[in-house]
C-alpha cells in the first residue's frame, strides 16, 4: 500500500487524557502508538485497541506508584494480567493486551528509552480453542434470496429512490461478504479503484495493510455490478465526492457498525438470529473447503499469515467429514 493510502484519514491515538501531565511512561506509550500507525502501518482499529490496553496498563502502574520505564518489574506486569482476568476480561482481550504490553516494552528497549525489559519471556495465556460460527449452505441461500431485496414502494420520490438504492446496496454487501470472504473492515474500506470487475477481482487491504487480490464471481459479481451502475449513483447524488464503494443514505462511507446492523437485520429476516459479518467470512471458508478447495488457496483468499489459522476451519463440520469418509473409503460400508 502506498504511504498516501496508508496515511489517509490517520488519527493520532494517545494514552493521555486531555489536560493530563505526561509521565515518562505515557510519553513513551504515545511514541509507540505513533510508531505503529506511521512506520508499521497498523490498522486504525489495532492502534485504537492497543491504545485502550496501554491506557489501562499505565493506569494500573500509576496506582502502584510506577511512572518510569526502568521501574516496571515482571511482578507488577503479572499482577496487572491477573487483574484483567479478575475483572472478567475475555481471554482474547487479555491476549491482545499482553501483546500490546510486550510490544510496548520491546519498543522502549529498541529505542533506548530504557534498559529494563520485564516482558522479555512473558508467555501469552493459553486461549481455549473456539470453533467459528458458520451458517449452512441452505441458510446462505435463504439470506441471499433475491426476493428479500425486491422494492415494492414508490420509486418516483427521492425518498423512495434512496430506499430502493439502500436495498440494492444491502444485497451487494451480503453477497460480497459471503462471496469474497471479506472482513467487515475490508468491505468498508473498499474504494472504486480497488474494483477490477473486468478481471473479476477485488483489491483488498487486510490486517497490517497487507494487500491481496480476491476473486469476485457469480452472483456476488452480478449484484455488485448492478449496485455500482444503478444504486450507488442514487446514494451519491448531490453529495461530496467519495471513492468509497458502499455508501449510506448521506452519501458517506458505510461504517462497520452500520454493516453489522445490516447483516443482523437480514439474518433475522432469514431466520438466523444474531448473524455477524464474520460468520459470513467463516461460512465462506468452510463451504469452500467442503466443496474441495485446497487449504492453501483458502488461506490466500482469507489473507491469513499462518496456515494454522486457516486449519481451524477443517474442524468445523464433523458431519461433512463423516459423509466424505463414507463416500470415499473402500471399507466404509463393509
Amino acid at each position: 500500500m502506498s504511504a498516501a493510502r496508508r496515511g489517509a484519514g490517520l488519527r493520532i491515538v494517545s494514552v493521555r487524557r486531555e489536560g493530563e501531565d505526561p509521565t515518562p511512561l505515557t510519553r513513551a506509550a504515545d511514541e509507540y502508538l505513533g510508531y505503529l500507525s506511521v512506520e508499521r502501518g497498523s490498522s486504525a482499529n489495532t492502534v485504537e485497541s492497543y491504545g485502550r490496553d496501554l491506557r489501562r496498563y499505565l493506569s494500573y502502574l500509576a496506582g502502584e506508584g510506577v511512572t518510569r520505564p526502568d521501574d516496571v518489574t515482571r511482578q507488577v506486569v503479572e499482577a496487572h494480567v491477573r487483574a484483567l482476568d479478575d475483572v472478567g476480561l475475555a481471554p482474547a482481550s487479555i491476549e491482545r493486551a499482553i501483546s500490546a504490553i510486550k510490544g510496548f516494552h520491546r519498543f522502549m528497549v529498541a529505542e533506548q528509552i530504557c534498559e529494563n525489559h520485564p516482558t522479555a519471556d512473558l508467555l501469552l495465556p493459553k486461549k481455549p480453542e473456539r470453533l467459528p460460527d458458520v451458517i449452512s449452505r441452505e441458510q446462505a441461500f435463504a439470506l441471499l434470496d433475491e426476493r428479500m431485496f425486491e422494492w415494492h414502494g414508490d420509486a418516483s420520490t427521492r425518498k423512495g429512490q434512496l430506499a430502493q438504492a439502500a436495498l440494492r446496496r444491502d444485497q451487494a454487501i451480503l453477497e460480497v461478504l459471503y462471496g469474497c470472504g471479506l472482513r467487515v473492515s475490508e468491505l468498508c474500506g473498499l474504494d472504486a479503484g480497488d474494483l477490477f470487475l473486468d478481471e473479476e477481482v477485488l483489491r483488498v487491504f487486510g490486517k497490517g495493510s497487507k494487500e491481496r487480490l480476491v476473486p469476485v464471481l457469480g452472483s456476488a459479481a452480478r449484484v455488485l455490478s448492478s449496485y455500482l451502475a444503478e444504486a450507488r449513483p442514487v446514494l451519491a447524488a448531490g453529495r461530496p465526492v467519495t471513492p468509497a464503494v458502499f455508501l449510506n443514505a448521506r452519501g458517506s462511507r458505510m461504517t462497520r457498525q452500520a454493516v453489522h446492523a445490516t447483516v443482523e437485520k437480514y439474518g433475522a429476516y432469514a431466520g438466523i438470529e444474531g448473524l455477524h459479518p464474520h460468520t459470513l467470512r467463516h461460512s465462506f471458508a468452510t463451504h469452500l473447503l467442503e466443496g474441495g478447495a485446497d487449504l492453501r488457496i483458502v488461506q490466500e483468499l482469507l489473507g491469513h499469515s499462518s496456515i494454522s489459522t486457516t486449519q481451524l476451519y477443517t474442524h468445523v463440520d464433523r458431519s461433512h467429514v463423516r459423509s466424505v469418509y463414507l463416500e470415499s473409503h473402500p471399507r466404509a460400508h463393509v
